[in-house]
């Protein structure tokens, strides 16, 4: 395979990294500007390293009971080894190659949940990826908004920071990958969509990695413009109990959603990731009706 992937794998670990470190920097400034008698809300940071015989390992960064987030999770990994038997299957049924041969890869990627304190807030999720193995590579991710109470004026600013993104790479990447978002967010058990959608792709190899590369990196980038925004302003907003019912009851969808069928959750668990990296997605509270 192309000779370059050392140095390609480097500069994509190191790209989520610095996205990471933005996301950060700029949430720990929110928590400081928001009015409010609690203290804002700071980073803890640990080490995450992979068990099962596969090395590599993260940073998992945790901020829990601020002004703004309600618990709010950035990690970043670059991990490697052999696929298990029911990785390799699931991945050879996705058409990847020589998985048979060859189950060795590669992966890095940056994974966000934030659930706010503030149930008009809407919580969010975004991720970039990259995977390699001997055979093949590509880039996926994506973010989508999860709001307890929509606001169709949060919903559209979201998407249009998102198509801005898309649309510098390809007319048609907005359409298609918004209704890719669309099927993969929605609960079957429930019939119904997680939130109101955002983005989502994988398997993204167009045989061209610095174009991929590119647009991963844009998505990355569009992330604070959508969401940063909304998150200041609904967080200055009164609220009641009734509000806060509803949150709780929200955050049930999101639990069930990434317990049951989101990929990141299964594919970190099976690959014997820290568990409480891959579970960082989930809410600190929820309630069911």
């Amino acid at each position: 395979m192309d000779i370059n992937f050392d140095e390609r794998k480097t500069r994509a670990a190191a790209w989520f990294r610095t996205l990471r470190d933005q996301i950060c920097t700029a949430f720990e400034t929110l928590e400081d500007t928001l009015p409010s008698d609690r203290p804002p809300g700071r980073f803890e940071l640990r080490e995450t390293q992979r068990g099962g015989g596969n090395g590599g390992g993260g940073l998992m960064s945790v901020m829990r009971e601020g002004r703004v987030f309600e618990k709010v999770g950035v990690n970043v990994s670059a991990v490697h080894g052999t696929l298990a038997p029911a990785a390799q299957a699931a991945m050879a049924a996705r058409g990847v190659p020589g998985m048979a041969e060859d189950p060795r890869f590669w992966a890095s990627g940056i994974s966000l949940v934030a659930h706010m304190r503030n149930p008009l807030a809407p919580a969010v999720h975004m991720n970039t990826r990259m995977f390699w193995t001997p055979h093949t590579w590509w880039f996926g991710g994506g973010a989508d908004l999860n709001p307890c109470i929509e606001f169709a004026e949060d919903t559209a600013h979201f998407h249009a920071m998102l198509k801005t993104a898309c649309d510098l790479h390809g007319p048609d990447f907005y359409t298609r990958f918004k209704a890719w978002a669309d099927e993969y967010f929605y609960i079957p058990h429930r019939k119904r969509a997680r939130g109101v959608g955002g983005i989502f792709f994988d398997d993204l190899n167009t045989s061209d990695w610095e174009a991929d590369f590119a647009f991963t990196q844009d998505v990355g980038r569009a992330f604070l413009p959508a969401f940063l925004p909304l998150a200041e302003k609904r967080s200055r907003a009164p609220y009641g109990e009734a509000e806060r019912e509803a949150q709780l009851i929200h955050r049930g969808l999101y639990a069930e959603y990434n317990l049951v069928y989101d990929r990141g959750t299964k594919f970190g668990l099976a690959t014997a990731h820290d568990p409480e990296a891959v579970l960082m997605s989930l809410p600190p509270l929820a309630r069911w009706p």
